[in-house]
């Protein structure tokens, strides 16, 4: 068990930015104050000219284990995320099998506990026929429900009206929803098969999983939680009229209904398409810079309360086929956090609205037990990073498994110099330790 003292950080927490020691033992923070004196048996780690974040909490993410093996898995991606300075992460049912019966999810866990660097947590999914087994979930030891409403995932959709209202008046728990109208999808596909046939470009992705899709979608989800009082979480926001559905005028805790970003659709739009095709392709699509700007302004103004990445990993040798057998997805989790940094570079966004939007935010949200803020008595979950170390994207340094990245050739002001996950150093200087300290989340429900 490690015992670390930092000194002379830059730390930001709740909205403040000051600079501090943190004294770390049994793998919590024990004690934040200025000149913390050297104690026996600590290893100092001189943090001067760095900021000391909470580590990310990710919410969404897809590391493709069990049956998706040559994507990525537990390991892979959880070093990736560590390597890009988060520390927990919510992964997605839609694995091979799916995670649909409580053994399967258990499967999960058990191999997170073996090989994850990073915490780690599982969503149950549901499907038209699986209602006895999601009623079975542990509100405390698992993230939440999670229902797919468009064709993302195929054999996960849950189209059947009867069986999404019984979900939603029957747990308690959160739900979280990718919401895609599929009628609305089918047939959009219909009309671009027709003009195009077989060779239909990327750039009308976003006509095909159109705006219009995404709200018919996610209008009808927030109107059946407020008709059951469920507590719903509509992931991955991509248009601006979805951004009106959702409220900023009473504080996050008392939110039954709450929406999350994800760093693609805060940074690229339907022009990128051009130059960079199916490596930008994701459900819902990248679309219009309007839709973006509108985006920002909500989570500027507290109606999105988190960012997220929907990590998805495939293989170059898939992302380059033709667009219509091209799947959906990218890698993110490594670079989320300084794609949000160099925005705040930029002036789009502060550094505490980064904080607060990446961590304390999906702690409030999930009610995690003891994460996402840097407070005596939590376990000590840090990103250490130095905000002038310019360094470029490219396939050498990408840790995902799938080995690209859709930021390659950008060049990030911000670099993650180290991660402490549960007081241990799982990156140290840039190196990445053998040590996996990941552990299982908790939430207070």
């Amino acid at each position: 068990m490690s015992s670390i003292l930092i000194k002379n950080g830059t730390i930001v927490n709740e909205g403040s930015v000051f600079t501090s020691d943190l004294l770390i033992q049994n793998e919590r923070i024990i004690k934040i104050a200025e000149n913390i004196e050297i104690l026996d048996g600590f290893e100092v780690f001189d943090a001067t000219d760095k900021v000391i974040l909470p580590g990310v909490i990710d919410d969404q993410v897809h590391f493709r284990e069990p049956g998706l093996t040559h994507k990525g898995n537990i390991n892979s991606e959880s070093k990736a995320a560590i390597a890009g300075g988060t520390t927990s992460f919510i992964e997605q049912p839609n694995t091979v099998p799916n995670a649909v019966t409580q053994e399967i999810l258990e499967e999960k866990y058990q191999i997170a506990s073996e090989t994850s660097y990073a915490n780690f947590s599982f969503m149950m999914g549901g499907t038209n026929d699986n209602l006895d087994e999601v009623l079975k979930t542990n509100p405390r030891n698992v993230a939440g429900i999670k229902l797919f409403l468009g064709s993302s995932t195929g054999n996960m959709l849950v189209d059947n009206q009867d069986v999404l209202e019984k979900i939603f008046s029957s747990t308690k728990m959160l739900i979280a929803v990718h919401c895609e109208d599929e009628q609305t999808i089918r047939e959009n596909l219909a009309k671009a098969k027709e003009t195009f046939g077989d060779d239909i470009p990327v750039s009308q992705h976003p006509v095909i999983r159109s705006a219009e899709a995404c709200y018919k979608s996610s209008s009808k989800a927030i109107e059946l939680a407020k008709k059951t009082g469920a507590r719903l979480h509509v992931f991955h926001l991509s248009t601006g009229i979805e951004t009106d559905l959702f409220r900023n005028d009473i504080p996050l805790e008392e939110k039954m209904i709450t929406a999350e970003v994800c760093v693609h659709h805060l940074t690229f739009s339907d022009e990128d398409y051009k130059t960079k095709g199916n490596f930008i392709k994701w459900n819902p699509a990248v679309k219009s810079a309007t839709d973006r700007e509108k985006i920002w302004e909500a989570l500027l103004d507290d109606r999105i309360d988190v960012i997220a990445t929907d990590h998805a990993p495939h293989t170059i040798e898939e992302k380059s086929k033709k667009y219509s057998e091209a799947p959906s997805g990218g890698p993110l989790v490594q670079h989320s956090l300084v794609a949000m940094l160099e925005f705040v570079k930029e002036g789009k966004i502060s550094i505490e609205k980064v904080v607060e939007k990446m961590a304390h935010n999906p702690a409030k949200l999930f009610k995690i037990e003891d994460r996402g803020f840097i407070k005596e008595g939590y376990f000590a979950d840090l990103a250490i990073v130095d905000l002038n170390d310019p360094w470029e994207v490219t396939k050498e340094n990408v840790v995902a498994k799938c080995g690209w990245s859709p930021f390659e050739g950008k060049i990030f002001s911000a670099k993650v110099d180290s991660t402490i996950v549960n007081g241990n150093f799982a990156m140290k200087n840039g190196v990445i330790s053998d040590g996996k300290f990941g552990k299982r989340l908790l939430f207070n429900r």
